[in-house]
């Protein structure tokens, strides 16, 4: 799930993790330093047991208010919130068919305006207005009409950041819910209702079954809220009122920095100044000794500038950063317009969009959760230029800031009373453990055991804050490999010297469908991206007559190990550079796995599809580029793992354009298309002979399987049986996919 920033840029693929890690100003809240250990690791059996330490992934904030209702009381422009026993009306009134809500009996006084109208989002949100687009980097949570946030967002860090997406109001906004929501119109108030599940069934789920979430709004007349919990499965969710803030600005301080003559205007950084919007948000502005670039000019393209906020009295080991905040200016080569050119934002509590006015550029923010309640801090900063490798050309020392006069818009609802506040902003974020740094789970497993592994994959007895039950992948590409449209780099950041290549970026959850060996009996059929879709299929085809074990593992851990290699090259054909992919290979691409791991045909785990040509303009997709059910690698593939030579990779395809037109006896979809023939050679002119070459390339791999549990518990034996029996299928799996060609162990010793 990794490709370079220009890649993914190139191909309008923005991936927040890729984002994060191969930016050039690089890891956006650590610095660019090595992993460390978070824990202690020991054997048990063929797996590896990771006992964190105590705190290393904070604290988890579970829900907590199912039987209470929230009461918002406005006291001019902000609000005294308290937590009430249960207030529920049994009549939900019509089911809505969309979004957009028209109150005919009254208009309801938010942020300042009367609203007449406001959309209601299926994932348990009220929006007012039309937001403006953000850069966000990656997928957008669903378009419902609601607030939304990026796909891999960590909700402890968006509800924050949801402020900049204000007027709003989250009821329960909990990505990826889905079900019906309804309005109920009186003269005094306005009553909305959501009867929403969990997703479920899908690799990316942590339920088989439909779950019940059931709250309500109720907006007054006079401006007042209350929101009502009734029965909630889900446990994570964001809670809060966001009124758009007045702009009421507090100068906090000023750091002037030394002149760089030499250095081109828009990078010659004369200050850099901190002040307080409305006491909640932070906003830190760079001014410049000559214009910044705006987005769409192409001289943004590689810039950027970092804020960092360190302890005002560093340790003498030189302690990275408490957190950072980054903007950084990127663009598509290929695009000369510069239309595309864009700043992205990256950091805890900072806000994904950067304003840009004459000499100067500015991020905004509430503190980071680790400055919540400081009295002071260093605030340092950097710029990069394009070209400069990731080195800063220009450094502002450490300068220590009293913050005073900010404090976090985060509350703990259930202990609120009429006495607090009152409060402009108000919101809870409700969530699991946070995500770890791969970088020290790698390092933990390294330390502890040596650099003898190629990949490692985690499971865990506990969630972390993420919406999706799967994991990216990440890693330094060991093995110093050529050829494949990447190349080895940070070994020191995993804490390898060399060997270790590739791993999952956060642990997978034992309760996750994707840990379980098979569906549950009465697991309902879902969509051809789901398991269950194929079930009789696959059990028909078994000599057991039972689908394989732990087909959704396999599906995960085929593929993202397979990130190792694939998908990352381009084909030179007839003088022009195709990408074949990035990240994942393109829809159209003839992929077919050469050794199939469950079905006479299948495409490869990595994408691409099976095509069959109509020869009348029209192609019929045999076999899609999802990854369910688990499936095996195409020749290319094989390839760029140096498991096959250039010689035995058939001519292959890719069709472009694709627009549908109907579909065959059997149900497949077929398409038209415009066809390019791409060979071997084509893919070696763009990228270069794959190296080491297939009589000296590795056939042995070795895996971590490596559980995860919190400080002081050991793991439980759900844990320990999934990922044992995960353990061998991957063995199995990998030998198969493989055409025997390579082999794989589990061997932690």
């Amino acid at each position: 799930m990794k490709k370079t920033i220009g890649d993914l840029l190139r191909c309008g693929i923005f991936v927040l993790f890729g984002l994060l890690l191969y930016s050039g100003l690089s890891y956006a809240e650590e610095g660019v330093e090595p992993g460390h250990p978070i824990g202690r690791v020991s054997i048990n059996g063929d797996l590896i047991v990771m006992e964190l330490n105590d705190g290393a992934l904070g604290k988890a904030n579970l829900f907590d208010l199912v039987g209470h209702t929230l009461h918002f009381v406005p006291e001019g422009s902000r609000y005294r919130v308290e937590s009430e026993a249960l207030q529920w009306d049994q009549d939900f009134g019509n089911e809505l068919s969309g979004a957009e809500v028209t109150l005919h009996q009254f208009a309801f006084p938010f942020s300042g305006k009367p609203w007449s109208s406001f959309q209601v989002g299926t994932t348990g949100s009220i929006s007012f207005g039309r937001p403006e687009n953000d850069s966000r980097p990656g997928p957008r949570g669903q378009s419902d009409g609601g607030v939304s946030i990026g796909r891999f967002d960590q909700l402890a860090e968006a509800a924050g950041t949801l402020i900049s997406s204000a007027p709003a109001i989250c009821v329960f906004f909990k990505p990826r819910t889905s079900g019906p929501h309804y309005v109920k119109e009186l003269p005094d108030r306005v009553i909305i209702t959501w009867d929403l599940t969990e997703p479920f069934g899908n690799i990316q789920d942590f339920t088989w079954f439909k779950t019940v979430n059931r709250f309500q709004a109720v907006l007054h007349r006079d401006g007042s809220i209350e929101m009502s919990y009734k029965e909630l499965a889900a446990k994570d969710a964001i809670v809060g009122v966001y009124p758009v803030l007045s702009g009421a600005e507090k100068p906090l301080a000023t750091i002037t920095a030394d002149p760089h003559p030499l250095l081109p205007p828009h990078l010659d950084v004369q200050k850099v100044k901190l002040s307080i919007v409305d006491a909640v948000v932070l906003r830190v502005t760079f001014e410049t000794r000559g214009p910044v670039p705006s987005e769409g000019d192409r001289a943004m393209e590689g810039i950027g500038f970092r804020v960092s906020f360190g302890a005002p009295n560093p340790r003498p080991d030189g302690s990275h950063p408490i957190a950072a905040w980054i903007v950084e200016g990127m663009a598509p080569p290929e695009n000369p317009s510069g239309s595309r050119a864009r700043y992205f934002v990256f950091g805890s509590g900072v806000f994904l969009k950067a304003r840009i006015s004459g000499n100067s550029i500015t991020l905004e923010g509430v503190l980071p959760g680790a400055l919540r309640g400081a009295e002071q801090v260093a605030v340092s900063a950097e710029v990069i230029s394009a070209g400069s490798s990731g080195k800063p050309v220009e450094r502002l020392a450490p300068h220590v800031v009293r913050l005073t006069g900010i404090h976090s818009p985060e509350v703990h609802f259930s202990s609120l009373t009429r006495r607090d506040g009152p409060f402009t902003v108000a919101y809870e974020s409700f969530h699991y453990l946070a995500l770890p740094k791969p970088q020290d789970l790698s390092c933990t497993v390294i330390n502890g055991l040596g650099d003898k592994f190629d990949f490692l994959a985690y499971y865990s007895d506990f969630r972390i804050d993420n919406q999706e039950a799967g994991t990216p992948s990440d890693g330094p590409l060991g093995g110093n490999v050529t050829g494949i449209g990447q190349t080895q780099h940070d070994l020191e950041s995993y804490c390898s010297q060399g060997r270790f290549q590739w791993e999952y970026v956060q642990p997978v959850y034992v309760n996750s469908n994707q840990m379980q060996e098979r569906p549950p009996d009465g697991a309902p059929v879902g969509t051809d991206r789901d398991i269950t879709f194929y079930s009789r299929q696959l059990s028909e085809s078994s000599p057991d007559r039972k689908i394989r074990p732990y087909n959704y593992a396999m599906s995960q851990i085929g593929h993202e190990m397979g990130h190792r290699w694939s998908a990352f090259v381009s084909a030179k054909v007839n003088g022009e550079t195709i990408s074949l992919g990035p990240v994942h290979w393109a829809r159209g691409l003839q992929a077919p796995a050469a050794f199939p791991y469950q079905r006479p045909t299948e495409a490869s785990a990595m994408g691409g599809g099976v095509w069959q040509d109509n020869f009348d303009g029209t192609y019929t997709q045999l076999d899609d580029d999802y990854y369910v059910p688990a499936t095996g690698y195409s020749h290319l593939d094989l390839y760029l793992m140096g498991l096959i030579s250039a010689a035995e990779v058939p001519d292959f395809f890719i069709l472009k354009n694709l627009v549908p037109v109907g579909k065959d006896g059997n149900g497949h979809p077929i398409f038209k298309a415009d066809r390019t023939k791409v060979t071997i050679q084509d893919v070696i002119a763009a990228e270069g002979p794959r190296f080491p070459d297939v009589d000296h390339a590795q056939r042995k791999f070795n895996t971590g399987i490596v559980v995860v549990v919190v400080h002081g518990k050991n793991p439980s034996r759900e844990l320990i049986e999934r990922a044992n029996g995960i353990c061998r299928q991957w063995i199995d799996y990998w030998e198969t996919t493989t055409g025997h060609r390579a082999s794989m162990t589990a061997n932690p010793q």
